[in-house]
């Protein structure tokens, strides 16, 4: 089997470790080897969390640069920082609204618009789905819930070997229940904006 690469970036708060622990939980649940890595930096002062998902037979849990094969940004501009690891191959799936760092709030840098960061990632893969993550939550009743729009996206996309029943099943077993109603709503909800 192929080894797919999926790498999941994103800021503190915003779910991505549970994203790529619910991909792993589905992968094996489909038969499918994987391997789930995190580096959470400084996740718990709104900074850069990193995960990936190794799905099939790797032997390292390491994505290096240029070897993702679909990348997972739930922030535009981590999107952005994360293109050393793709190649004009990789699936990008993005959010678009902005989560701003701290330092833009106080004056002390400026924010990129986001249209222009698309383009620059546009300019470098050849495969970018882009979607207001946030407002699919705030849609489906549950703004903590852009984690479960982002795998919605993913599975939509087509990118890897998990199909939408194998990840519902999943976000059903493993999520609490007094979410899961509005969990499975932002995923159908991820999908379909694909």
């Amino acid at each position: 089997m192929e080894t797919k690469r999926i790498v999941f970036i994103g800021v503190g708060g915003q779910g991505n470790l549970l994203a790529s622990r619910l991909l792993g939980e589905a992968s094996l649940g489909a038969g499918i080897p994987a391997v789930v890595s995190e580096i959470h930096g400084m996740a718990q002062r709104g900074g850069i969390v990193e995960s990936a998902v190794l799905m099939g037979e790797a032997t390292s849990p390491i994505v290096s640069n240029g070897e993702a094969d679909v990348l997972v940004g739930f922030e535009p501009v981590e999107s952005l920082r994360a293109l050393t690891k793709c190649n004009k191959d990789t699936v990008v799936i993005t959010n678009t609204h902005p989560l701003p760092p701290f330092t833009v709030f106080i004056g002390q840098g400026a924010y990129p618009p986001v249209e222009d960061m698309l383009d620059m990632i546009r300019a470098r893969v050849n495969r970018v789905i882009s979607l207001d993550g946030n407002a699919l939550a705030a849609e489906a009743g549950n703004p903590l819930s852009l984690n479960m729009v982002m795998l919605g996206a993913l599975i939509g996309a087509g990118a890897i070997d998990i199909d939408a029943e194998q990840m519902k099943k999943t976000i059903s077993e493993s999520t609490k229940q007094a979410f899961l109603a509005s969990n499975l709503k932002a995923f159908e909800l991820g999908m379909e904006s694909v």
